[in-house]
């Protein structure tokens, strides 16, 4: 340490003293869920709906079927998955890029991308990922107009701090929160889709609980 940054920081330290240990942050909010399974699944529909994002439900085991849905339904034939994503999952007909290092340009030519959820919170309609190889990276999901992402009930928690407890594991990975469609507005308060991510998003929730 250089002798002039020495002398400042004690500086610094005789300036503020001696202090006794500040009190604990009183966390008073609500750090569990009281809803049932299924009040918890239809908020979390609710929330997303009002988010203007599509909704389809499905049991374990019809996840290939109803993707197929999803992308017949908004005319979707090519679409980028991450490098892991099941394929298993995916339905015959659409064609489907995996992302091994893509271009951003090439990423930008596909109609959309499928991916993954490390878990989603109910009580903010909101979809976490975590960018693992089921996920993909965060251009997958903020490049193409169109985000299709299957989250299982399983994944599902009440609050906000139930939701970011679950990602205990993945506490060194990036995290994004995707919430609706990407919207913003200007300071008129013209609302403008599509601007930080996809415009379209559809969600598949599958009950494995």
């Amino acid at each position: 340490m250089s002798t002039a940054r020495e002398e400042i920081l004690q500086r610094v330290k005789a300036a503020i003293g001696t202090r006794a240990p500040e009190e604990p942050v009183a966390r008073e909010y609500s750090q569990a869920g009281t809803l049932s399974e299924a009040d918890k699944l239809d908020l979390f529909v609710s929330r997303l709906e009002d988010y203007n994002a599509h909704v389809y439900r499905c049991a374990a085991g019809e996840e290939s079927a109803t993707i197929a849905e999803a992308l017949t339904a908004r005319g979707k034939t090519k679409i980028l998955i991450p490098p892991g994503f099941p394929a298993a999952r995916l339905p015959a007909g659409p064609t489907f890029i995996r992302d091994t290092g893509l271009d951003y340009r090439d990423i930008d030519a596909t109609e959309g991308a499928l991916t993954a959820a490390t878990a989603a919170i109910a009580m903010t309609g909101s979809l976490i990922l975590t960018h693992s190889e089921t996920e993909g990276r965060r251009a997958l999901t903020l490049i193409p107009d169109y985000h299709l992402c299957v989250v299982y009930t399983s994944q599902l928690s009440e609050t906000v701090p139930e939701g970011l407890r679950a990602l205990a594991a993945r506490r060194t990975s990036p995290v994004t929160t995707i919430a609706g469609p990407s919207a913003t507005a200007d300071i008129e308060m013209t609302r403008v889709k599509g601007v930080h991510g996809p415009r379209v998003l559809d969600v598949i929730v599958v009950s494995d609980k």
